[in-house]
């Protein structure tokens, strides 16, 4: 049944809910892709008892039309496009090799923000749990997919809120798909939150180092 997540956090704490076999176990990892889906990563990192991380995807906006996504980049060199876009907006390689330039770099910015110095985590052999607050076209958890397996884990959890049931062929691409909510009158990730702020930098930053502390710290799971 559709409801509306309270904020992040209830939908973190809900989607945790439903991930208790993966609880303080030493090779499950969670990715939270940045900036909203780190809340939500973050419930659900802290109550596993399980290390939480960013991975960076950024959307490629159609020029003009920013928030609709003609494709995604992730680390790696990967990219995705939404076909359909780029055919029906007829937009040249020329405009997509400008706009990936720009997002390029603002994916390593990111990077250098949220990880500073410190080396992305292991992924090869882990258990992975990606997680976003929703998921709209699904270019850019479509990257972040391909990313993720170029460095060959063991499993691969998609792990979401909400997202339109369209986008449920994304499971076939992955070996587990936990979503909470997959309504047909869809039309953005925000409409199922009562609260959907923007998340910022500051608080990306925090909520890793809150994490972090806290597994190094030996905290007790939610769920044991």
């Amino acid at each position: 049944m559709n409801r509306l997540f309270r904020d992040r956090v209830d939908a973190g704490q809900l989607l945790a809910a439903r991930l208790t076999r993966y609880a303080n176990r030493d090779d499950v990892l969670v990715l939270g892709l940045p900036r909203g889906g780190v809340p939500v990563a973050f419930e659900v990192a802290t109550r596993l008892n399980v290390p939480l991380d960013v991975f960076v995807v950024r959307k490629l906006g159609v020029p003009g039309y920013e928030e609709l996504a003609m494709g995604a980049i992730a680390g790696g060199g990967v990219r995705v496009f939404n076909t359909d876009v780029v055919r029906i907006y007829r937009i040249p390689g020329s405009v997509i090799d400008q706009v990936a330039a720009v997002q390029q770099r603002e994916l390593e910015r990111r990077e250098q923000t949220y990880r500073g110095h410190s080396k992305p985590p292991e992924i090869r052999g882990k258990i992975v749990i990606l997680v976003d607050d929703g998921i709209a076209t699904g270019s850019t958890m479509r990257a972040a997919i391909h990313a993720v397996r170029s460095q060959s884990p063991a499993r691969l959890i998609v792990a979401v809120p909400v997202a339109p049931a369209s986008q449920t062929c994304l499971a076939d691409d992955v070996d587990e798909w936990v979503i909470l909510m997959t309504p047909e009158n869809f039309h953005a990730v925000g409409q199922w939150y009562t609260e959907f702020d923007q998340t910022s930098d500051e608080e990306v930053t925090q909520l890793l180092a809150k994490a972090t502390a806290q597994f190094r710290s030996g905290k007790s799971a939610e769920y044991s």
